[in-house]
């Protein structure tokens, strides 16, 4: 193995770009880690930037790095030597957290994601929800927007809630009229939001149970750090007598972007392995 062989993950998303730094030279950890939101900049100069920035931290420069690898939308990244798919990068971040993980629920901004993985991460099956649905990151973002809520207040909000009001739109468009109308008619700001979650939750046990996943589930993403939403899922799952076992991780943000960086190892041992090999006569 290499000494000082350091690699990148850097999972660019609609709202926000995570950067990891790796140590691939012994046991994989992480150095560094970064995420900032895009608002209305260029993805690209944000990411390159981001990159420039996490290399002066650590005293390195981009030939220092033996692999630098995106995920999510890695065409706005310059500098990248390889992509990888966001099922695939997940995957493996949620197998570096927990590596007895044998499910994976992606809770991206845009759509959510249920992933059967196998023991050495590797994608055997999934479901996801459409673009459409009222069950992703950036619809309970703009819900807590027009609650007057952060979205890190979103979680401890919803643990307020007595009698939820659950939206009854699949569709966005129509969840987000729902709640307007809960709020005209007074409907309590914890209880709206617990409602969304139990919502939001019903869609993902829907997607594990058509997936047949298995426990223990780990949640990555965004929403993973959310206390209200995994209270829902929680609930839900007590409910129905299922026995999932769910876990999260303090950094199940930077999921994406930690795969990354570890399939990008394992390309360039891959790549080295080729290149060394003895010719055949």
């Amino acid at each position: 193995m290499e000494k000082n062989f350091y690699t990148m993950g850097i999972d660019v998303g609609s709202n926000f770009i995570k950067l990891v730094l790796v140590d691939y030279s012994d046991d994989p950890k992480i150095i560094d880690k970064h995420t900032e939101k895009i608002r209305k900049r260029n993805p690209t100069s944000v990411a390159d930037e981001m990159i420039q920035t996490m290399l002066q931290k650590n005293n390195l420069n981009y030939e220092d790095i033996a692999y630098l690898a995106s995920t999510g939308e890695g065409d706005l990244v310059k500098r990248k030597r390889g992509h990888f798919y966001g099922m695939t990068t997940h995957a493996k971040g949620a197998h570096f957290f927990f590596p007895e993980a044998k499910s994976v629920v992606d809770m991206g901004a845009l759509y959510v994601r249920a992933v059967k993985i196998s023991e050495d991460a590797k994608v055997q099956d999934y479901k996801m929800t459409g673009q459409c649905a009222s069950g992703s990151g950036q619809f309970v973002e703009n819900i807590s927007r027009y609650l007057g809520l952060s979205i890190d207040e979103v979680g401890d909000v919803s643990l307020q809630a007595d009698t939820p009001e659950i939206s009854s739109g699949i569709c966005a468009v129509l969840a987000e009229t729902d709640v307007i109308n809960m709020v005209s008619r007074g409907i309590s700001t914890p209880n709206i939001i617990k409602g969304i979650h139990i919502s939001i939750a019903g869609r993902i046990i829907k997607l594990l149970s058509s997936l047949k996943g298995e426990s223990p589930i780990v949640l990555t993403g965004g929403m993973a750090l959310n206390k209200g939403m995994i209270q829902a899922i929680e609930e839900q799952l007590e409910e129905l007598g299922k026995k999932y076992v769910i876990k999260t991780h303090p950094d199940a943000i930077y999921a994406g972007a930690v795969g990354a960086a570890l399939w990008g190892g394992f390309r360039h041992i891959k790549l080295k392995e080729k290149q060394t090999a003895a010719p055949i006569l």
